[in-house]
């Protein structure tokens, strides 16, 4: 049955039949939008027959793990935390084009065990069909450990996926996206758990200036920021940028850059959509011109 031209209502209420028919099932959980969505619904079908599963490593972004406890809390959804160090494998903090492969083959495998310590039979996560035209290979991973992608069933896209979420008073809907933090790095740079660190604190530190949507990508001593395009202004006085400097120099960056294309997401993904050749051979990402050094100056940005 074709489901993308009917609407959100029509789409949650298939997906709530879905949903039934899967029986017990372990939601692969991260507390950003789309998984919250489909816990939320299979809550309101399964009941305490629904269990959430997070893990927890390095690259875990620390407001997902406060939204995760408070969402499961308010929907009386069983969580397990698993403790996992995704560095701990080197094909994951060699840091390929296929990263997520690793991370999302890990994952499952946790998963896995962990559903069939409780008899669970379905494993579901919140995949969705934008996901399906990114390029995503933890999508290889699901497919090897039957993974089950209830938001694809039934033709759910992210906008969709946030209307349905306002609908059922979940506060993620306008929840900004949220990818591991390794994300911010671009590939064939290994990852360490400090680079990382420094992600965590930096991003962190630019929430508490009011921004919401934003990156901070970490190149080698280089913090490279992302923000949005209508949001330059708030952070382009002398003060507010010596403010930055120094709070992220402090976190061990020699340099930092403010990108003036503006934030967007998946940006280490960009030659990949256009070259997907380039994959069995290695990647190449062209820095483009766009950035300005973020430091104290008498004459502020100019």
């Amino acid at each position: 049955m074709d489901l993308t031209t009917v609407s959100v209502e029509e789409k949650l209420t298939h997906l709530k039949v879905f949903i039934k028919q899967m029986g017990p099932t372990l939601v692969a959980f991260s507390g950003g939008v789309d998984s919250s969505f489909l816990l939320a619904v299979a809550a309101d079908v399964l009941h305490d027959q629904v269990v959430a599963l997070m893990t927890l490593s390095p690259s875990t972004p620390p407001e997902d793990v406060y939204q995760a406890d408070f969402l499961t809390h308010s929907l009386n959804v069983r969580l397990l935390t698993i403790q996992h160090d995704e560095l701990a494998i080197p094909a994951y903090a060699a840091n390929p084009i296929n990263r997520c492969y690793f991370c999302k083959n890990s994952l499952y495998d946790i998963c896995r065990r962990e559903a069939n310590r409780l008899t669970i039979r379905s494993i579901a996560d919140g995949v969705n069909t934008d996901d399906l035209q990114d390029y995503r290979p933890g999508l290889r991973a699901a497919q090897e450990y039957d993974i089950i992608h209830p938001l694809v069933a039934v033709q759910f896209n992210k906008n969709e996926i946030r209307q349905g979420s306002r609908s059922l008073g979940l506060t993620t809907w306008d929840k900004p996206a949220s990818p591991c933090l390794s994300s911010r790095v671009p590939y064939g740079t290994p990852i360490t758990a400090k680079m990382l660190e420094q992600i965590s604190q930096g991003e962190s530190f630019l929430r508490s200036l009011g921004l919401r949507e934003l990156r901070v990508r970490h190149h080698g001593g280089s913090a490279r920021i992302e923000i949005r395009q209508e949001d330059l202004g708030k952070i382009s006085s002398p003060g507010t940028i010596q403010i930055i400097s120094e709070n992220l120099k402090r976190l061990g960056f020699n340099s930092v850059m403010l990108d003036l294309a503006g934030y967007r997401s998946g940006v280490f993904n960009e030659g990949l959509k256009k070259n997907e050749q380039k994959a069995s051979s290695g990647f190449s990402f062209d820095f483009e011109q766009t950035t300005m050094m973020v430091e104290p100056s008498s004459k502020g940005v100019g």
